[in-house]
């Protein structure tokens, strides 16, 4: 029995956004395996110059992602939708194993199936080198935050 995971398309912008936030807190938790049920079992991922197909590659990935990107603060903001499709850009702070400070800018086209589950993520992402004083994301975005724009730099 395949699981299913509201909102599911066709999209409103009120369900993209919802996806979008449901994503972020999901990788805000930086939980590898609870990350992964948001994806069908066979999804197809670009990220960065990795190529991974299904969840358990989808697991490997973010596990080794997650333990050398230290304190990994994410922030998604909804670019636009269409039935089953949504394109976000995304902002992350984290630090490396030396204590260097970066901050990853990107976006994400997202591909959904009939229940909800990703199917294909490709995910472009640019690091910049910040100083500890420069960080603005610290943590998960409290209640008050959601829905607030991400700035562009």
């Amino acid at each position: 029995m395949r699981s299913v995971r509201p909102p599911l398309p066709p999209f409103t912008r009120e369900t993209a956004l919802q996806k979008v936030q449901a994503a972020e807190d999901a990788w805000n938790t930086r939980d590898p395996l609870k990350v992964s049920l948001a994806y069908s079992e066979d999804s197809v991922w670009r990220n960065r110059d990795t190529f991974v197909t299904g969840r358990v590659a989808i697991v490997e990935l973010l596990a080794a992602k997650w333990a050398r990107e230290l304190d990994y603060a994410l922030r998604k903001s909804l670019w636009a939708f269409t039935e089953d499709r949504i394109a976000v850009r995304f902002q992350y702070e984290c630090r490396d194993l030396t204590g260097q400070w970066w901050r990853s800018y990107g976006n994400e086209l997202w591909h959904f199936d009939a229940e909800g589950l990703m199917t294909r993520r490709e995910a472009s992402i640019d690091d910049v080198r910040i100083a500890a004083e420069e960080r603005r994301i610290h943590g998960p975005r409290a209640e008050s935050e959601r829905g607030v724009e991400i700035p562009l730099q």
